[in-house]
């Protein structure tokens, strides 16, 4: 092939990689903007998503597509569950603190992590794909799957900026985002809304999982480039930024799928971070956030 094909394939690789990443960073900013907790677990309950649906679609026997949509719906459920359950338990006896959360979460980190390798085990697991059609481009074949995980991904983050925007609930989260002790004086209920924030922002990353698992492989470590690449992209975009954080995961993702391409995949890390030390320097609320008053 020549240069325009490479560059097509490149960014179509890099497209799937922001769908991804854009639903995983919209999860942390969401629970960092109405919260201000900042989610150290993040990536392991995207782990998580992955390995539930690897357990659901093994369990069900029959066509592939049977299992990977039953995981679909089950595996955010069960992973929103534990998130809410650990908010109850850990982050609400915390107060919130932002120190004391950024250590109660890495502590959720080890502990979700050495149970996935106690009852999952060690090896990297594959899950079947719910179909496999691949469509002609004039010069190459491209996976169906991939294009429709990209289309999956634009469904979801125009249904969250819907809820965000046009219901009540979005509407009480904004209130709280904004001032939750006014928030709380009006009769909104904010230990609520934060359970059902941070349940949420976990769904959203176990969901992004498990469109990603059937072209990767579900592992106990798969966690940790999902949240180092999502706080890149928070950081960049703004936090509590749906538009940025859209922004950002595109250009991380483009970039990546186009340097990793022509380069190499270390190359497109350490412009990545480079970025990131920019965007500090010169914008530190983020290209899309707002400055602290």
């Amino acid at each position: 092939m020549h240069f325009g094909p490479h560059l097509l394939l490149a960014a179509l690789e890099g497209l799937v990689t922001s769908a991804v990443l854009a639903l995983t960073a919209l999860g942390l900013s969401l629970v960092f903007g109405v919260m201000r907790v900042v989610n150290v677990a993040h990536g392991e309950f995207f782990m998580l998503g992955a390995v539930l649906a690897w357990a659901i679609s093994t369990a069900i026997s029959g066509h592939p597509a049977l299992g990977f949509l039953a995981a679909l719906v089950i595996a955010p459920l069960i992973v929103g569950a534990i998130a809410l359950v650990a908010e109850r338990l850990v982050l609400r006896r915390l107060n919130y603190n932002p120190e004391a959360t950024i250590v109660a979460t890495i502590g959720m980190l080890y502990i979700i992590q050495q149970l996935a390798l106690s009852f999952y085990g060690p090896e990297a697991r594959p899950v079947e794909p719910p179909f496999s059609y691949r469509i002609l481009l004039p010069w190459f074949g491209y996976s169906g799957y991939k294009l429709s995980i990209i289309a999956a991904s634009a469904l979801l983050l125009i249904a969250t900026w819907l809820v965000l925007t046009r219901t009540r609930i979005g509407l009480i989260m904004r209130a709280t985002q904004y001032d939750s002790e006014t928030a709380q004086a009006f009769g909104i209920p904010v230990d609520r809304v934060y359970g059902g924030v941070f349940a949420l922002g976990a769904m959203l990353a176990a969901i992004a999982a498990v469109l990603i698992v059937p072209i990767s492989q579900a592992h106990y470590l798969m966690g940790q480039d999902p949240l180092l690449l999502s706080f890149i992209v928070v950081i960049i975009g703004g936090l509590g930024s749906l538009r940025g954080t859209v922004v950002a995961a595109v250009l991380i993702g483009l970039s990546d799928g186009i340097i990793s391409m022509f380069f190499s995949p270390t190359l497109a890390k350490i412009i990545a971070t480079l970025l990131v030390a920019m965007v500090l320097v010169f914008r530190p609320q983020g290209l899309f956030g707002t400055a602290s008053r």
